[in-house]
């Protein structure tokens, strides 16, 4: 029986050079260059490609994508240890060739893109010269693709795809746009003719597509496989998301502690008032439950598919959202006013909370597919009565008895006694 908490030396030692390098370099560099990775500055540029160089040194680059496709092929467990320190710092996603909507889009095209697709964009989004936009969720169906209306149309040796998309985040900056369409995903340089990208929302990109046409080999993948190839997207990259989430409410919690050990409240360390401590306990508790129904979720994966590990998939994604709404509350009440402004992460990680509650899907979808996958492993009882009731059960223990008790009458009147008391005490 194998059953290990443990991190195999080697690896943990890549996990504290990580740790390192994001507190010593990336920080300090991304506080003062922010948005660096970026940028067109070249002597900005030339500190970037510094910084990961060496993160290239150390087999860190694009740590995402599976050896065959061309990556370090750590699996999801040691993707979700890496990106629990990744996470804690805003700017490290960038600066390790790892950072959402891009690496989704990057494990898209290396596992479904033809060798000219990879040619033209895959190389280029790895080497950070192209950066692209994840278009799925609409207006009126949100991330139910059942109810999406985008579609492509063929016309000779080009698509035209006529729809709106709701929610493309970071689409204003992508140089490509990911268009899930009803009958599959489409490539589509963001200034093609009929891309129009509305003012609002800012982040979060409303785009309308109209009449919006683009060379035939711009399909990615098989037409009319778009569920199959969001489904890639979407399934490992929740336990990413995840464990980058744990990451912030790691740090919050790290806040919290701090604070408490820091400030005073009505003649007593607040550590010291009770209602304090439950918020700690409660945090911690959180914390590591969650940590550790993600890694199991990762290392399920990593012994079989996404696929066949779905359910906890959905579960992680509204766990975390619900963990990191309840310690970033919990740290924004104890820093107190000071955790209610902009200059401490709490206040942005709390007002992000609702967000990963609705990103990748609502988490009430995702708690109806949980309970809808797990409900199959069970049947209805027969009768009135369940399973585990007890009157019933004891009948049919007295059954499976009744030929001892026949051979030993002695036997029957002591189990008698036993029922008389029971039904005493009852």
């Amino acid at each position: 029986m194998a059953w290990d908490f443990s991190t195999e030396p080697e690896f943990q030692a890549k996990l504290d050079w990580v740790s390192d390098f994001c507190k010593n370099e990336i920080e300090p560099f991304s506080l003062v260059f922010p948005y660096a990775v970026r940028s067109k500055n070249p002597k900005v540029k030339a500190m970037v490609k510094e910084l990961q160089d060496q993160i290239k040194e150390q087999g860190l680059w694009a740590i995402f994508l599976d050896r065959e496709l061309g990556g370090p092929g750590y699996g999801q467990l040691k993707l979700g240890l890496l990106n629990e320190v990744i996470g804690r710092y805003p700017a490290a996603p960038q600066f390790f060739g790892a950072a959402a909507p891009d690496t989704g889009n990057m494990e898209l095209l290396a596992a479904y893109g033809t060798d000219e697709q990879k040619e033209r964009w895959l190389k280029p989004m790895l080497n950070q010269e192209l950066w692209s936009a994840y278009s799925m969720t609409e207006p009126q169906g949100g991330s139910d693709p059942k109810l999406f209306k985008t579609y492509a149309e063929r016309d000779g040796d080009e698509w035209v795809i006529n729809g709106e998309k709701w929610f493309t985040s970071a689409g204003r900056a992508a140089d490509l746009l990911f268009v899930m369409c009803t009958n599959g995903i489409f490539i589509v340089p963001r200034e093609t003719p009929g891309v129009e990208i509305m003012p609002e929302p800012r982040s979060h990109n409303h785009i309308k597509y109209t009449n919006v046409r683009i060379p035939a080999d711009h399909l990615l993948g098989p037409e009319g496989d778009a569920r199959t190839l969001a489904q890639r997207r979407l399934g490992g990259g929740r336990i990413h998301h995840a464990m980058r989430t744990l990451a912030r409410c790691e740090l919050a919690f790290d806040m919290m502690c701090e604070r408490s050990l820091s400030r005073q409240s009505h003649g007593k360390i607040i550590s010291e008032h009770q209602m304090v401590q439950e918020k700690i306990a409660d945090s911690y508790a959180s914390i590591r439950m969650l940590r550790l129904f993600v890694l199991e979720t990762a290392w399920k994966i990593d012994q079989s598919s996404t696929a066949e590990t779905r359910t906890d998939i959905a579960a992680v994604k509204f766990t975390m959202a619900k963990v990191l709404r309840e310690v970033s509350f919990n740290a924004l009440h104890i820093l107190g006013s000071l955790g209610t402004t902009d200059l401490t992460p709490i206040q942005a990680m709390y007002a992000s909370a609702p967000t990963m509650g609705i990103a990748d899907g609502v988490d009430e979808v995702h708690k109806a597919t949980v309970a809808r996958n797990v409900l199959k492993g069970y049947e209805p009882h027969e009768g009135l009565w369940p399973t585990e009731y007890l009157p019933a059960k004891r009948e049919a223990a007295r059954a499976k008895f009744e030929p001892l008790f026949e051979k030993d009458p002695e036997l029957r009147k002591i189990a008698e006694g036993y029922a008389r008391f029971a039904a005493a005490r009852r």
